[in-house]
């Protein structure tokens, strides 16, 4: 790499960072309370009740109005899931004529 393809890169101290953002009139970096934008980005999450395995045979004659018994009893939890990943667990639950989750497991306090 020459002198010529090496880009301008100016390293700022956190000092510089607050100052900066005073005096441009708006709040500084850190220590700020503003809402974390992240709080705005929608997601979708799935809930998982359970699986069975079963044989590809079995699989393909599937016929309607069959039961597939599932790997879970009615009294354990189900898992809410972000991205394939557990985040929590729950209880199914009606709320008037669709499903939801009461949230009874987090593996750890999530900050609002």
């Amino acid at each position: 790499m020459t002198s010529s393809e090496i880009p301008n890169v100016l390293t700022l101290t956190m000092s510089e960072l607050e100052a900066t953002s005073s005096s441009a009139g708006a709040p500084a970096v850190l220590g700020a309370s503003l809402p974390n934008p992240l709080h705005q980005v929608r997601t979708r999450i799935s809930v998982c009740v359970g699986g069975a395995e079963i044989t590809i045979g079995d699989l393909m004659g599937l016929r309607e109005q069959q039961v597939l018994t599932l790997d879970r009893t009615v009294e354990q939890p189900v898992d809410i899931l972000l991205e394939g990943k557990v985040i929590a667990r729950g209880i199914l639950v009606a709320v008037e004529d669709t499903f939801g989750v009461r949230v009874t497991e987090l593996p750890v306090p999530l900050n609002p």
